[in-house]
Formats: structure tokens, C-alpha cells, sequence
């Protein structure tokens, strides 16, 4: 028996949890967990810095209208994915299923990554609500998100100086 590899199948837009949940139930149905083994939608928690401080969470999908299917193609895996609802085909030349390499399942089914959205940019005036320098303000200099960091530009003492904040801890000043 060949070994499972991972596919894409595009789905229409906003069917990827319909396609993946009714795809599952098939596989248990008709008793196909050995040939399709594993059907996921690639997510990253996004951590979003309110105007008042507050934060909130919720998941995002990395790749809207796709799902990833580990399966050993067959003229029958192929025929109960692609005729799933919701399910437009395999991604490929001409609809033809191709098999992810490695490289490219660890690139997007890896870690679970954060994505931290701010509702300042670079350039914008801000002000600092949490740890010493609380109720001084500055200008956005550089966002590092990766690294939960901001470089601002505040004025201490008549000089400019550069201060590295954590992202959570600065509020945009409204105009």
C-alpha cells in the first residue's frame, strides 16, 4: 500500500470548516481512516491591542478557501474529496492532485504561530500606559510584532531617545 502524503483542496470561499467537518464524517462512515488520515485548516492565533488597551483573541486561517488532506490518492480518495460539498478540486495543473513536499508542510503546517495587530503604525504618535515611563508619549519608530517589541521615540529630559516597549504597553494618541 502506498504511504499517505499531504494534498491541498480548494474549497469555496468560506466552506473550509462545512468541507473538512463533512469530509471527516465520510471517512468514518465508509471506514477510510487508513487511506485518508488527517484533514486540517491551517490557523494562527491573532492578538489584537485595542485603542483602550484591552486586548483580544480569536483565530484567523493562514490559507482562506484551502484545507490539507493527508491521504493516499486513489481513483476513490480522489472521488469522495473532490465530491464533497463545498470542495472546487485538488490544487495542481488541470486539477490534478501534487503531493506537498516536506519543506512545504513544515512552511505551512508547522507551529502554531500569533500574529499581534496594533492599532498604531510607524510614525504615529502614541502614548505609554504601562511600566516606568507611564504617561510619557512618542512617535512610533520601528514595529517588531515577532518579537512583541516597538522602538519609540520618546523626549526625556530635552532629548530625543530611542525605547524599546513591548506592544501591549502603548495606545495610539487620538487626533
Amino acid at each position: 500500500m502506498e504511504e499517505a502524503k499531504w494534498y491541498i483542496a480548494h474549497t469555496f470561499s468560506g466552506y473550509e470548516n462545512k468541507v473538512a467537518s463533512d469530509l471527516k464524517i465520510k471517512v468514518e462512515n465508509q471506514n477510510l481512516t487508513d487511506m485518508i488520515q488527517d484533514i486540517r485548516i491551517p490557523t494562527e492565533t491573532v492578538k489584537e491591542v485595542k485603542d483602550d488597551g484591552t486586548t483580544k483573541e480569536y483565530e484567523r486561517k493562514l490559507f482562506p478557501s484551502y484545507i490539507y488532506i493527508k491521504m493516499v490518492m486513489t481513483d476513490d480518495t480522489w472521488y469522495i474529496v473532490r465530491n464533497t460539498r463545498g470542495c472546487a478540486g485538488f490544487v495542481g495543473p488541470e486539477g490534478k492532485p501534487v503531493p506537498l513536499t516536506e519543506e512545504e508542510i513544515k512552511r505551512c503546517l508547522g507551529d502554531e504561530t500569533v500574529a499581534v495587530e496594533v492599532a498604531y503604525a510607524v510614525g504615529d504618535l502614541v502614548n505609554v500606559i504601562d511600566g516606568p515611563l507611564e504617561g510619557f508619549s512618542g512617535t512610533v519608530e520601528t514595529i517588531d510584532a515577532a518579537n512583541n517589541s516597538v522602538q519609540v521615540i520618546v523626549s526625556m529630559f530635552g532629548r530625543e531617545t530611542a525605547v524599546d516597549f513591548e506592544l501591549d504597553q502603548l495606545e495610539k494618541v487620538e487626533d
